[in-house]
């Protein structure tokens, strides 16, 4: 039977959200149906949709979606029809990044999940309608097509409302944490820039043992929940503050780590000069793109410092979400407070919100 769903389309670079009515595809081999319950918002969502990272218009965006399955493909073995689901990032599966394991680092990122490449079938999910497999979901939608690889199954008798930032944002910063520092306990950390991504980052920091833990923000009203949710310590910036210089009034020696996740290169430059000797910065939030970060090459290689990029957390999403939820339901990961919810119809309204800093993750709720 035909499926309707509603979507939200943007037509063009810098356009509004606009609701529509299509006929959605049937799921192909290796695809699921989702019926959508509630799907986060991510300032990746906000970059395309002023065109300041690519894709091709129209398009539906939406990428962290959460929901029921209705129907699978004929080869999808481990999900079925009635599953909760939550969905994250597409990847292709024989890469050389996949096969070993870093399917965030896919060969084809960009194409599967900026491009709306459809996996494994060239058909459009909506006939004559809008491009809709931004990271291989299109979420800004009550019902979706996902490849059964970025669909992560949960315990039915969690919130499946709740857990869709799970599937980006919250899982990028916990992750680049909890998989790509890794740090052991007692080791110093510094989060730069406590937006969404921040306070995940903050959070997986707590989980993990580290002491002290720094939160890195403009915004003291942010600090404090930073301060809340696990940072020992706070570091107000303004135009005067010398952030490598307070950072070492707390940490004595530097932070052993710095995860950047402002995109702003200020602030890089400034968690950089906070590392210790050895130090590593993780560099998580994405600026325009042609932005360069620039750094003494000398001081690099007298202090043994490295910096690495994080993408998606650097999460493998079918184990690393479900430890997520596991932290949630104990207590230890309480991501439920940087929650917003409106309904879906109100999009453009929680982009505004987010894009305004009234929030720090919108939830639209599909009703």
């Amino acid at each position: 039977m035909p499926t309707t769903a509603r979507i939200a389309v943007v037509p063009e670079a810098g356009g509004d959200f606009a609701i529509e009515e299509r006929e959605i595809a049937d799921p192909g081999p290796h695809e699921v149906l989702i019926e959508l319950v509630a799907t986060g918002v991510c300032h990746t969502d906000l970059a395309v949709q002023a065109g300041d990272l690519p894709t091709n218009f129209p398009v539906v965006l939406g990428h962290e979606g959460a929901g029921k399955v209705v129907a699978t493909g004929s080869h999808v073995t481990d999900i079925a029809a009635g599953d909760h689901v939550v969905l994250s990032y597409g990847s292709c599966g024989h890469c050389r990044p996949c096969q070993e394991g870093d399917p965030a680092y896919c060969a084809d990122f960009n194409p599967l999940n900026f491009m709306n490449k459809r996996q494994g079938d060239n058909a459009p999910v909506f006939e004559d309608g809008p491009n809709a497999a931004f990271f291989q979901q299109s979420s800004f939608a009550t019902y979706s097509i996902a490849h059964e690889r970025n669909v992560v199954k949960i315990e039915a008798d969690v919130d499946i409302s709740l857990l869709g930032p799970l599937g980006c944002g919250i899982q990028t910063g916990a992750g680049a944490v909890m998989r790509t520092a890794q740090p052991k306990a007692g080791s110093s950390l510094l989060v730069s820039g406590v937006g969404s991504v921040g306070m995940a980052a903050i959070m997986g920091a707590k989980v993990s043992g580290c002491f002290p833990i720094i939160a890195v923000d403009t915004n003291e009203d942010r600090l404090e929940l930073a301060k809340e949710l696990g940072a020992t310590d706070t570091v107000h910036v303004t135009k005067d503050t010398d952030v490598a210089e307070e950072v070492r009034k707390i940490t004595g020696a530097g932070a052993d780590y710095a995860i950047e996740c402002s995109g702003n290169a200020t602030a890089a430059r400034g968690a950089w000069g906070s590392l210790a000797n050895r130090g590593t910065m993780v560099v998580v939030g994405a600026p325009p793109s042609g932005t360069e970060y620039s750094f003494d090459a000398n001081e690099q290689i007298l202090s043994g410092r490295k910096i690495v990029g994080c993408v998606e957390g650097d999460s493998k999403v079918k184990q690393f979400i479900p430890t997520l939820v596991d932290l949630y339901l104990k207590g230890q990961f309480p991501f439920d407070r940087l929650v917003k919810r409106y309904p879906f119809d109100k999009i453009n309204e929680a982009v505004a919100d987010l894009h305004d800093g009234k929030v720090f993750k919108p939830i639209l709720e599909m009703g």
